[in-house]
């Protein structure tokens, strides 16, 4: 049986520092922890006319983080929050090429922002903010490196990531200021910080369709490894 091909999605950034002109960027470790795990990781630019052809060739979806924010019109929320920052045309991507994975059940991942903008193509709204809306929030932007832990989350019971990791709680990493807010219709939650911000969701109507908030692929648990795992065989089957 041949391996997965599993579609990671890029980063984009306007000219400056790596080039005088637009640039990609990923993270070696998320083509890595793929790797690791059996799949065989590529990359996917922003073409939403290419996203029939991706969705042809990949047997499961990476939505990765980064630096930015969903557009809140997205989720029904007129306003937006001083420190909302946007890149519109990758998440025109990422939103059709997820809810296209979605649709044609191909396992999908989504990873810190990738697992806030999957909870909006899944129908959820997101907290703007988190220290003007979470009393007493944990500091989810940790100060310490990223491949260290920041806080501990719970792991719902009865969840499909509570099989998958093995564990009630994992030690993870933090980088974000957003989180969701509204769970998606027909999704669930299936992990929290100790403040009661929710780290993670999960639809088990689709083959596999599983978001987390931190970053599983530093590693920094064996629950990761797992994660990843239980992701490249659900592309596989």
């Amino acid at each position: 049986m041949r391996s997965p091909i599993i579609g990671i999605t890029l980063d984009s950034e306007e000219p400056g520092g790596y080039s005088r002109f637009p640039w990609y960027a990923l993270r070696q470790n998320y083509c890595g922890a793929v790797a690791a795990a059996g799949g065989v990781p590529i990359v996917l630019p922003h073409e939403p006319d290419a996203v029939p052809a991706y969705l042809d060739l990949i047997d499961g979806l990476v939505v990765t983080g980064g630096a930015f924010d969903v557009d809140p019109a997205l989720f029904g929320e007129t306003g937006r929050h001083a420190t909302v920052k946007t890149k519109d045309r990758r998440t025109a991507f990422e939103f059709a090429v997820t809810r296209g994975a979605l649709e044609r059940e191909k396992a999908v991942l989504g990873i810190c922002g990738g697992q806030q903008l999957l909870n909006v193509v899944l129908g959820g709204t997101l907290i703007q903010h988190i220290p003007d809306t979470v009393p007493s929030a944990l500091p989810h932007e940790q100060p310490n490196p990223r491949d260290e832990a920041g806080h501990d989350v719970q792991i719902e019971p009865g969840t499909l990531l509570r099989d998958i990791v093995q564990a009630d709680r994992l030690p993870v990493n933090s980088a974000h200021h957003q989180a969701v807010k509204d769970v998606a219709p027909g999704a669930a939650i299936n992990a929290r910080a100790d403040d009661g911000v929710i780290e993670g969701i999960e639809d088990r109507r689709h083959r596999f369709c599983v978001g987390v908030q931190w970053h599983p692929e530093f590693s920094i648990s064996p629950g990761d490894t797992r994660l990843f795992a239980a992701f490249v065989a659900a592309a596989r089957s």
